[in-house]
């Protein structure tokens, strides 16, 4: 038998334990906008670099909004670029 004191433990349970569970939402959150993102550039046939022209940043700004591990983007940046795509960003506390 395993010694291990997470065996038959939930993963939120042992996220929680080790700290991790903040920084795992996040990810996944961001990963969830990310590829929203990515899917409607593609449809619409936007380069990045014109999703940044149309989003009024750099290119730079863009590519740190649509990396899933990058979670600093401010809710501004995720708005514009929603809008530029047509679509509504909407946050909810559950």
């Amino acid at each position: 038998m395993s010694n291990n004191p997470h065996t038959g433990s939930r993963i939120d349970d042992f996220l929680q334990e080790e700290g991790l569970d903040e920084e795992c939402t996040a990810i996944a959150i961001k990963r969830v906008i990310a590829r929203q993102l990515t899917e409607e550039m593609e449809r619409q046939h936007l380069s990045k670099t014109e999703m940044a022209k149309l989003m009024q940043t750099s290119r730079a700004q863009l590519d740190r909004l649509l990396d899933p591990k990058k979670t600093g983007v401010s809710i501004e940046t995720i708005t514009r670029a929603a809008s530029v795509v047509g679509r509504q960003l909407r946050i909810e506390l559950v």
